[in-house]
């Protein structure tokens, strides 16, 4: 597979040599005995993966991929729980919202009652198997790769030996088959009605934007109304995160009105209720109003200038060399809880108040350190966590992290880290169940306050500001209050006889910024590359191609610190352990290899993590790299996560 693809669909988790030396709290854990090449996926795990290519093969839409992947986790686990008698089904005989999901299936939970373990683990796996093949065909039937999909089910489906024409709902028969069929119209009936507005293509009811649409490729941003609101694109073409081609106009707000979705486990204590134009709007975890422009605080305008000043940072030829291992990177304690606070979280030079770790406390050894160019670091973490073409979206990129967890040699399916190890199909259902639960309160919580903010991406903002000029010297005849704050050797005047004053200086007076150059420098993206210098901030670029320039929502709050942190949280609990196995995960990029709308990076690099947060921060930060984020968005989204994370995690086991 090309490497530039291969990225997409998995992080690899190295096993990290053992040693009994180190200090006393150093904990040495034997690998299992069986390789993980050798141990068989469980039907579980088998229809996950059948899942993530489905996503792969659809439409970008985190928020109803977070919801796929919770829904048919959770219909997986039901139609385990149905044959186990100790757990408790999600939806199945229970009413959630407005759905019932009561059927009588009492002939299936007697029979499994007198049948022994192995006859009672095939009748799992087949119910399993019959749930997640009907829910995965109805879900993606109008998905841009729903034939390859379907072929792909129905192969796994004769792969494992089961009747795809075998579509009774008939509880008296007492089949597995039929417990699956149930089980997937339940959640259909449900998906139908939980808000989502599924039947209309998950479309808004009420929401509009307040701007009209910014074309990127025409220089600033003129016809903005009101700067703190998000702006739509209009692209001749757009090319989602999944590699669809959308053709012409200006791409509507995906999942505005997002917070009506019934969740998993958020409660209406969590719940804020904001009337707009007659339409309430839910929020969960409501983070207050973000900074605005041309507040007092002067916050919005440097968080979005900090955006423009760490996209200089993509200069792989600048001589900034970092330590990007475990023993310098991550270990970041603590996060601000005030927007004034930000100030000092994010260094000028780029990353965050991370110290790294003084060992492996998995083997005692120390890291070893891993010197490379921070332009070639920041370009790949951009593309990395930008989930882009062929991707399985943010929360289908947890999944992916926690199948290759499991799937290391020192890993163990032991709930928390602790009791006996569980049967591997036992642990999969829980652990999907659980994460897809986080996913899905992750996409509703975030997606519920970017519809109620509705605040603007870097590329209006900075683009808009710079129209206005500049705010730091009130004595220029540049100078607006509302204008871009100005860095010297970052942000500064374009003075007559600058390069970019033009013919007779016609764009003196204007902003000019030190960044990457954008898509128009990069003629062929296997050989050039945007490169770093000063461009008029009128033609600023996000870390992005031209067909995609930024996602098609507000930025505030982000969506992938969200999800991430979460995703981290609710790992950590599952595996109760806040390391990878082994104490570090990596993911190996080929110099010249791995970049796919520039050349790139200029060596091989490893990233690294030694914990899920870590790699949870790091994602974060890859968002104002990849100028989609500024650091307003950035925090109150790990914060929410987080809280998030440990509420799913809680309510999950509930169930088990």
């Amino acid at each position: 597979m090309n490497a530039l693809r291969l990225k997409w669909f998995a992080v690899a988790v190295a096993a990290v040599g053992l040693s009994s030396c180190g200090s006393k709290n150093t904990t040495i854990i034997e690998p299992n005995p069986e390789p993980p090449e050798a141990r068989a996926p469980s039907v579980a795990k088998q229809w996950n993966k059948q899942l993530l290519e489905a996503i792969r093969n659809d439409y970008a839409r985190p928020t109803v991929h977070a919801r796929n992947l919770f829904h048919i986790s959770a219909a997986m686990f039901d139609a385990w729980s149905v044959f186990d008698g100790d757990s408790t089904p999600y939806l199945m005989g229970r009413s959630i919202g407005i759905a019932a999901c009561e059927s009588d299936l009492a002939a299936a939970i007697s029979s499994a009652q007198s049948a022994s373990d192995d006859a009672r683990k095939a009748l799992q796996q087949e119910a399993i198997s019959h749930a997640a093949y009907r829910l995965i065909s109805h879900r993606f039937a109008v998905s841009p790769g729903a034939m390859a999909t379907q072929v792909e089910a129905d192969h796994l489906m004769a792969t494992l030996g089961f009747d795809t024409s075998d579509v009774s709902l008939d509880a008296s028969t007492a089949s597995a088959a039929v417990v699956g069929n149930l089980v997937a119209e339940c959640y259909i009936r449900f998906g139908l009605q939980d808000g989502s507005n599924e039947a209309a293509g998950y479309s808004n009811r009420n929401y509009s934007p307040v701007n009209p649409a910014l074309a990127p490729a025409l220089p600033g941003n003129p016809n903005i109304i009101d700067i703190n609101h998000w702006q739509p694109l209009a692209l001749d073409t757009f090319i989602d995160q999944a590699g669809n081609p959308i053709v012409g106009g200006a791409l509507s707000f995906l999942g505005a009105e997002w917070g009506n979705v019934q969740p998993f486990a958020l409660t209406d204590s969590e719940l804020t209720l904001h009337e707009r134009g007659g339409h309430t709007y839910k929020v969960y975890h409501d983070p207050s109003t973000p900074p605005q422009h041309n507040d007092a605080t002067g916050l919005f305008e440097w968080g979005f200038s900090l955006v423009a000043e760490w996209s200089s940072h993509l200069d792989p030829s600048d001589d900034v060399l970092w330590d990007i291992s475990p023993a310098n990177i991550g270990n970041n304690t603590s996060l601000p809880t005030r927007f004034d606070e930000y100030i000092d979280f994010y260094p000028t030079e780029g990353g965050d108040a991370g110290t790294g770790y003084a060992v492996n406390p998995k083997t005692g050894a120390p890291y070893e350190p891993q010197w490379v160019p921070r332009g070639d670091y920041a370009r790949v973490l951009a593309e990395f966590w930008a989930d882009g073409p062929d991707s399985e979206t943010p929360p289908g990129h947890w999944f992916v992290i926690l199948n290759t967890v499991t799937e290391h040699p020192l890993f163990s399916y032991r709930m928390e880290g602790v009791g006996p190890e569980l049967d591997p199909l036992e642990w999969d259902l829980k652990a999907y169940f659980t994460l897809g639960g986080a996913m899905h309160d992750a996409a509703i919580s975030a997606w519920s306050i970017k519809g109620w903010y509705d605040y603007v991406r870097p590329v209006s903002a900075l683009r808009a500001m710079a129209d206005l000029g500049q705010r730091t010297d009130a004595s220029a005849s540049n100078y607006h209050a509302g204008g871009i704050e100005l860095v010297p050797g970052l942000i500064e005047t374009v003075e007559p006889g600058d390069p970019l004053a033009g013919f007779d200086n016609r764009f003196a007076g204007k902003i000019k910024v030190r960044a990457w150059q954008g898509p128009d420098y990069v003629v062929n993206p296997l050989n050039d590359t945007g490169d770093v210098g000063w461009i008029l901030m009128d033609n600023w670029w996000p870390y992005q191609r031209p067909s995609f320039v930024s996602p098609p929502f507000a930025g505030y709050v982000s969506g992938h610190s969200t999800y991430s942190r979460a995703a981290a949280e609710v790992l950590t609990q599952l595996t109760g352990d806040a390391f990878f196995p082994g104490g570090k995960s990596e993911f190996k990029v080929e110099a010249n290899n791995f970049l796919v709308f520039e050349q790139g990076p200029s060596v091989d690099i490893t990233l690294e993590w030694a914990t899920y947060r870590d790699a949870s921060d790091q994602c974060s930060l890859s968002r104002i790299w990849g100028g989609i984020h500024p650091p307003q968005d950035d925090i109150p989204g790990r914060l929410i996560g987080e809280k998030i994370g440990v509420q799913a995690f809680a309510a999950a086991k509930g169930y088990f």
